[in-house]
């Protein structure tokens, strides 16, 4: 499926809606609630219930990920005694693509009636008391991907032209993950999360200095934060460390490295979302 033309506000707009009425056409009323699963957490999908789903290849102007770990699907179920909408993957910058187009599928699924989103990423730490396999609560972000999906003529009817980012992740929703990490004795870190473009992972040097600014290192969830806020969404971001850029100097990072841990965590990380889903 050709990539939606976004030169013009107008342009950007029908794109939006356009993906936003086939959403509703191909599967109805769309929950209140959304969760994008990052690298390696994909099989949230595989404890949903009552499950219908279509390829972002079957949905207008859904780009489609060219990364390994991300199934490109969404999924509609039940998942912690209520519906929800899944993106099982996610488009990044790195793939080579215009950051507008990476939060449209967000900004459709706001449109349609999403109001809460949980963000999930895996990241590398840069916090020493962090490891492979921990989980982190979002509770603040960096972004220097130097890209912002709401540079350019503002869309009203999404949201107001100077969105204010002091709160981006919503307080409610933090108080309610920590209580629910305690019920369900989940270790749940805290703290700020810094996205960069990639593909590359970081060199020592540039660790040294993310480390005065952030516990951890990733390359998504901003731009989609930032979308979403600016539509009035409710955002929750949970980050599965994956590596560790202090404790292993000189180790060589791979992707496949990432996406086995994620697997180990990704137990923890169903057993959360589903407990935060059930107490919305």
């Amino acid at each position: 499926m050709t990539a939606p033309i976004l030169d013009t506000k107008e342009e950007h707009l029908a794109a939006i809606r356009e993906c936003a009425d086939a959403l509703k056409a191909r599967f109805g009323d769309i929950p209140d609630v959304l969760v994008v699963a990052g690298s390696g957490l994909g099989a949230f999908s595989e404890r949903m219930t009552e499950t219908d789903s279509a390829s972002y290849d079957e949905l207008k102007n859904f780009p489609r990920s060219t990364v390994v770990g991300h199934a490109g699907r969404l999924v509609l179920g039940r998942a912690g005694g209520r519906r929800i909408v899944l993106m099982s993957g996610r488009k990044h910058v790195y793939e080579g693509v215009d950051v507008r187009l990476t939060v449209l599928p967000l900004q459709a699924l706001v449109m349609a009636g999403v109001k809460t989103v949980v963000l999930s990423n895996a990241a590398g730490a840069m916090n020493r008391t962090f490891r492979p396999g921990d989980l982190m609560l979002i509770e603040d972000h960096v972004n220097l991907q130097f890209r912002n999906p709401l540079v350019g003529p503002n869309l009203d009817e999404t949201g107001p032209r100077f969105p204010d980012m002091c709160a981006p992740y919503d307080p409610g929703l933090l108080a309610l993950a920590r209580e629910t990490a305690r019920t369900e004795g989940i270790r749940l870190h805290e703290g700020v999360y810094l996205a960069l473009t990639g593909p590359t992972y970081e060199t020592q040097a540039e660790v040294q200095m993310y480390r005065t600014m952030a516990d951890a290192v990733g390359m998504s969830t901003v731009a989609e934060t930032t979308a979403a806020v600016h539509a009035g969404a409710r955002v929750l971001g949970i980050s599965a460390i994956t590596n560790s850029h202090v404790l292993k100097t000189g180790v060589v990072t791979t992707h496949e490295e990432v996406m086995e841990i994620g697997k180990h965590v990704s137990d923890e990380f169903c057993r959360l979302v589903e407990g935060i889903v059930a107490r919305l």
